[in-house]
């Protein structure tokens, strides 16, 4: 425990000495359709497009679109939209549905509304098909349209597969060029509905197409049951929306499992009516399963459960602008019974991480103090336990010189090359946090973004924590939350590896609350890490309904 039981000091909050298990999400796929659109065209029928948008902070922002069916008002859309799902949340979304004219642009016009719908992903995950009527403003009916979202959660025993289609001597339907050819993958339901898994992209003038490869979850497609029946569609496309019917077949995943390495899987692509007609009918072409990858999807917990070991690393600021540390004021001013909020937040992040490293011993780096000769960044502890930090943060104030500049970027650096050394050494089984802990903007913004842009390619995360009352507007650039942070050269990040809290936030809450806040985005980071290098736990996920073939 960190400075003594809660019983034997009232002044301390309880929530400082609680180890909170991080927070883990679902991640949850919708699909949309639509029925009975306004047709706002004159010669054609409106060409609809739904944009899903998420309310944060009581602002709404466009998360995603589908893609733009042409002349039809009835659609089902084949764009997936993916979403973290926090029990603990209401996650607020509003789906709009447009007509679009001309490139995939949403008009200004009130013509161009078709209509909306706002609801919660709770209330949808709840019901899995939920079936809405749209309204224009004002709350209008937009007549008799109506909005249908299914939901399906991707679990991390089912993960993605990659499918990898094309086709051969396919019918020509057209008179002056060859057919344009898309194909359509539908899962049929227990109730014997048919749910679009996906839709291809149309491959003009050519009868023997080679489709985009493209990855599905396996819930999508076949709801983790391998023998559910599939029922699949090749079409030539029409610009008017009435695509011409080219053929069918029906199949399963375990039948396309059988497309391995070096072995395609093939099916006659059928038209029921000219089989029935024509004597010698065979198929109207074939359609090949090339390749097919399964891909699991980890978790979190998957990668902590399978060794992955959690460093931390805390950075203090000893700049001149914290104040003498023996004056009151000072933010660094040690107060025998209550914790300065350089503690505080030490210590919220700093109990929970330490549940996830097995020696529980966190290495402490100082900035901006003058301590001859070498004025940049310096350790002013060997790798400790929480309270060892505490401790050896104490007694140096005494014996240092707060100065300045506050230059963090070289911190970044330094344990971004240290994340990359052990990860040849320990087989990538260690990731790190670091926590920044600073009275101010830092004055090598510049370097900082560039030092940010290189680290988020290794196993490191960033939390800084504004302490004071500064102006830390300039830092929210570091988060890359309302938008990509990209190097001064232009260079995007690969992750989103930062996350930036004014301590003053959560001053009168409690120091979980700081913890859960700075600490959420930590569990998806660490995935999206481990994904993106194709590095898997090193315990197999039990009990997979759907083995890797």
């Amino acid at each position: 425990e960190i400075w003594m039981d809660e019983a034997q000091d009232p002044t301390l909050p309880a929530a400082a000495l609680t180890s909170v298990p991080a927070a883990c999400v679902s991640k949850v796929e919708l699909r949309v359709s639509c029925k009975a659109l306004l047709d706002r065209d004159t010669l054609n029928k409106s060409d609809p497009c739904v944009i899903l948008m998420v309310q944060s902070q009581g602002q709404w922002t466009e998360l995603d679109r589908t893609e733009v069916i042409k002349s039809n008002l009835h659609p089902v859309f084949a764009k997936v939209f993916t979403l973290d799902y926090y029990f603990e949340e209401v996650q607020k979304l509003r789906f709009e549905v447009y007509d679009i004219h001309g490139t995939h642009s949403i008009g200004t016009r009130d013509d161009d509304f078709l209509g909306g719908m706002e609801c919660t992903l709770g209330q949808i995950v709840a019901q899995k098909k939920m079936v809405k009527p749209l309204f224009l403003k004002y709350g209008k009916y937009a007549g008799k349209s109506t909005i249908t979202v299914h939901a399906e959660e991707i679990s991390g025993n089912n993960g993605y597969v990659e499918l990898s289609f094309c086709a051969k001597k396919l019918d020509d339907k057209d008179l002056f060029s060859k057919s344009d050819p898309f194909l359509e993958i539908y899962r049929i339901n227990d109730d014997d509905t048919e749910q679009l898994v996906h839709r291809t992209e149309v491959i003009k003038n050519n009868l023997n197409p080679v489709w985009e490869s493209f990855k599905v979850s396996l819930s999508s497609l076949c709801s983790c049951d391998e023998d559910r029946k599939l029922k699949c569609l090749v079409w030539d496309y029409d610009s008017r929306g009435k695509h011409d019917f080219i053929g069918e077949f029906y199949t399963t995943f375990r039948e396309m499992q059988k497309a391995t390495v070096g072995n395609k899987v093939t099916w006659d692509c059928v038209n029921p009516k000219y089989k029935s007609k024509k004597r010698h009918y065979k198929n109207s072409g074939l359609v090949i399963l090339s390749e097919l990858k399964v891909s699991p999807v980890y978790s979190f917990l998957d990668y902590i459960m399978g060794g992955c070991q959690i460093h931390f690393t805390v950075a203090i600021d000893f700049t001149a602008s914290n104040g003498d540390p023996r004056n009151s004021c000072s933010l660094h001013y040690i107060n025998p019974y209550q914790p300065n909020e350089y503690l505080k937040a030490l210590i919220a992040v700093g109990e929970i991480c330490q549940d996830y490293d097995s020696d529980k011993r966190f290495s402490a780096l100082g900035f901006g103090a003058r301590i001859p000769p070498n004025y940049e960044v310096s350790a002013f502890s060997e790798p400790l336990s929480i309270q060892g930090v505490v401790e050896a943060y104490q007694n140096c104030l005494p014996k240092i010189q707060l100065y300045g500049p506050t230059n963090v970027a070289p911190i970044i650096s330094r344990l971004a090359k240290l994340a990359a050394r052990e990860e040849i050494t320990v087989e990538a089984s260690r990731y790190h946090i670091l926590l920044i802990l600073t009275d101010g903007v830092i004055t090598d913004m510049a370097d900082t973004r560039e030092a940010i842009v290189r680290a988020s390619y290794q196993p490191l995360s960033i939390i800084i924590v504004g302490v004071g009352n500064a102006d830390f507007t300039d830092m929210q650039i570091l988060d890359g939350d309302d938008g990509v942070l990209r190097s001064p050269k232009g260079e995007p990040v690969l992750r989103d590896i930062v996350q930036f809290v004014p301590f003053r936030d959560f001053k009168t809450a409690s120091p979980a609350a700081l913890a859960k806040c700075v600490l959420a985005e930590v569990p998806k980071q660490v995935v999206e890490y481990y994904s993106h290098k194709g590095i898997p736990p090193k315990c197999p996920i039990a009990d997979s309904p759907i083995p890797n073939p």
